[in-house]
């Protein structure tokens, strides 16, 4: 029965328009945000080290994409995210949160302004409805908002290889692209929008496009020897580096604040800063944890103390393949940088101490794209 039933789910899920291609190489797939997406085509870890070493690519078409216009987008927008919106510049991009009344995160997003008045918006797949929703209760009637999901193909090409493969593949050049701006280029004789970001910590690029053109990037760079990668060298990959993952470091019940990703919250009125920008509110720190020997910590594992006291838990763990050691994040009460504490698993107890994020420093992320080109 219930084997049928997950079955049945299975067949619900649905599907990018890059999932024949998965199949056809043999990808493992899993059920993520709604989707069924691959978890990995030949290795996590091959697929890991291509990203950090070389190129790799992402199928990120599973990512929700809306656009909000109007003479009130600015000030709607301002009042519904947590980062500034009136100093972002056309052609630039900003992280922030979503949050809720009481400061909870309803979700993170990548907004780009497109022109003036006019922005683009990039939001996780399994709250893209609620965040639709949401966007548009709280619009004022000088804004609107259109939902380009369905017709918006997306992938990541992330790595040091990654800017001359992107540069053979787009008319116009990509030298003067600096990390966290975007431009508009042509890909096969189509207007494209290629951003410099990226969840991996490497210099890479975002392409958003039609659903047929996307399936010609993605044979593309696999034929100029890119390595397809999954959501398991996603995942390790942003480990490596602090990023937070939707619905494991940061969820409704968790006040933005406590995230400690400051620079996505601007001193200003939006939808639950009062929660948000009040440092009593805060009882706990998102903070990175280093642990020894290679047995990795998983998602609400207990932390605790010196004295066995509970002081946290777990949102991610996994082993670092960059590093050779087991690293994971997790939200405790405040404590210095190497102080030791024990993680509490269904095997028993681990040592560990409180790292500083990221864990990994040797990123490329922020370089000047004119070395990789």
């Amino acid at each position: 029965m219930h084997f049928h039933t997950y079955q049945n789910n299975y067949q619900n899920m649905k599907k990018t328009v890059l999932h024949e291609k998965h199949l056809a190489l043999n990808a493992r797939m899993s059920p993520f945000g709604g989707f069924e997406m691959p978890i990995q085509y030949e290795g996590i870890i091959k697929e890991h080290n291509a990203a950090r070493n070389a190129a790799a690519i992402f199928d990120t078409c599973h990512m929700g994409e809306f656009l909000i216009q109007g003479a009130g987008a600015v000030e709607d927008l301002e009042r519904i995210v947590s980062c500034s919106i009136k100093d972002i510049k056309i052609g630039g991009c900003r992280y922030g949160f979503i949050c809720n009344e009481q400061g909870g995160v309803i979700d993170d997003q990548i907004l780009y302004r497109l022109k003036e008045n006019e922005f683009f918006m990039v939001v996780n797949s399994a709250t893209e409805a609620g965040d639709f929703k949401w966007i548009r209760e709280h619009l004022s009637n000088a804004s609107s908002i259109e939902n380009l999901t369905e017709q918006t193909g997306k992938a990541d090409l992330q790595g040091p290889a990654a800017p001359k493969i992107f540069s053979k593949l787009m008319s116009e050049p990509v030298d003067e692209m600096k990390f966290y701006t975007f431009k508009y280029n042509y890909y096969r004789g189509e207007k494209v929008l290629t951003s410099r970001t990226g969840y991996t910590g490497e210099i890479g690029f975002e392409i958003y496009c039609s659903n047929d053109l996307i399936k010609k990037f993605w044979d593309d760079c696999i034929e100029l020897g890119a390595t397809p990668a999954g959501l398991g060298a996603r995942d390790t990959l942003r480990l490596e580096m602090g990023f937070p993952l939707y619905g494991h470091e940061l969820n409704q019940d968790t006040n933005a604040a406590e995230s400690g990703f400051t620079r996505a919250i601007a001193s200003k009125n939006f939808i639950g800063s009062s929660a948000v920008l009040d440092s009593s509110k805060r009882s706990r720190v998102l903070t990175g944890i280093v642990i020894e020997g290679r047995r990795a910590a998983r998602a609400g594992d207990l932390v605790l103390d010196s004295d066995g006291n509970e002081t946290g838990y777990v949102t991610s763990g996994s082993f670092s393949p960059t590093l050779g050691i087991a690293i994971a994040m997790a939200y405790v009460k405040p404590a210095d940088v190497g102080t030791a504490v024990k993680i509490k698993t269904e095997r028993g107890e681990l040592a560990a101490k409180i790292s500083e994020v990221p864990f990994y420093k040797g990123g490329t992320v922020r370089s000047d794209i004119r070395k990789f080109l």
